[in-house]
């Protein structure tokens, strides 16, 4: 059974297909949107928005379209939607947003995020990483994302964002002349040694 098959078999119901289904993108899916909310409980929260959507939805999948590219551009979107949702929740004042609704428990927002797919090495780079790709527009910081996190080709990020791979590229160009902006405050003298040297 392939993936089509198995949204065919969604749509009529078939929870077993739904699970292989999820078994097959849950973690791929996760990596996505933990990159977006750079925190675990909130990446599961998504992560099952994805999937109900994904089981409620499926009637709309048009065949001829790719499995995985639909399934990339729920994630995305649910990712972008849950974060607009925090940082509106945020305006309406830091001390409403320090406590839990329910429980009255104070927030701990993690500023230090580490992607569980970083090397040991690399850590204390990928927390700035992260911290810098906030300040980047949506479509810049999804395509960066997609392709230099994900390992997406700029074609598959280009159709799961519905723009042009040219669109991609660009988008790309920016959100790495950004990040290096932004990098460079932390780093003000990477890159400055090797100038010397090569002077």
């Amino acid at each position: 059974m392939d993936e089509k098959d198995y949204i065919v078999q969604i749509i009529k119901g078939n929870e077993e297909a739904f699970q292989k289904l999820y078994e097959l993108y849950s973690s791929k899916v996760y990596n996505t949107i933990i990159s977006y909310t750079k925190n675990e409980e909130d990446a599961e929260e998504v992560l099952q928005d994805v999937f109900v959507t994904i089981y409620n939805s499926a009637s709309t999948f048009r065949l001829e379209s790719s499995v995985s590219t639909w399934i990339y551009r729920i994630a995305v979107n649910k990712s972008l939607d849950f974060l607009r949702k925090k940082n509106s929740t945020k305006r309406f004042g830091i001390f409403t947003s320090l406590y839990k609704k329910d429980s009255g428990e104070i927030i701990h927002e993690s500023v230090d995020f580490i992607h569980p797919g970083i090397k040991l090495e690399n850590k204390e780079d990928s927390q700035l990483l992260f911290k810098a790709m906030d300040s980047l527009p949506e479509n810049q910081k999804t395509a960066f994302i997609l392709t230099q996190i994900e390992g997406l080709s700029q074609q598959d990020a280009a159709d799961i964002m519905k723009v042009s791979r040219k669109a991609v590229e660009s988008l790309l160009q920016r959100s790495k002349a950004n990040l290096k902006k932004d990098l460079e405050k932390y780093y003000p003298n990477r890159g400055k040694s090797s100038q010397k040297s090569s002077n």
